[in-house]
């Protein structure tokens, strides 16, 4: 079993950028897919991206394609994103999740483990 823990977030100004990343611990990372998930006062969970196994391809929530980049350190058991030009509405706690033997899913009921989340607060 993984166990995943977040780290990085932060207050920024809008059209800043940040770092957040996420650790594993317990299993390598090379058989996950991973992908990062956000939730916002008062809204669903929703999903931000995410990066396979095999191949590292990647996709995105429209909402942030062209400002944010997923990426993957296996040496490091460590995820990265990578956050450009934010908005307010960015503001949400981040999550990372990891899908054993997936194909970085966009759906989180794919996902079977979770980080505790990282807290992203961009202001106007």
């Amino acid at each position: 079993q993984v166990q995943l823990q977040e780290s990085g977030g932060g207050l920024v100004q809008a059209g800043g950028s940040l770092r957040i990343s996420c650790v594993a611990s317990g299993r390598t990372l090379d058989y996950y897919a991973l992908g990062w998930f956000r939730r916002a006062p008062g809204k669903e969970r929703e999903f931000v991206g995410a990066i396979s196994r095999v191949g590292y391809s990647t996709n995105y929530a429209d909402s942030v394609k062209g400002r944010f980049t997923v990426s993957r350190d296996n040496a490091k058991n460590t995820l990265y994103l990578e956050m450009t030009s934010l908005k307010p509405e960015d503001t949400a706690v981040y999550y990372c999740a990891a899908d054993f033997f997936g194909d970085g899913p966009t759906s989180p009921e794919k996902y079977a483990y979770w980080g505790q989340g990282t807290q992203v607060t961009v202001s106007s």
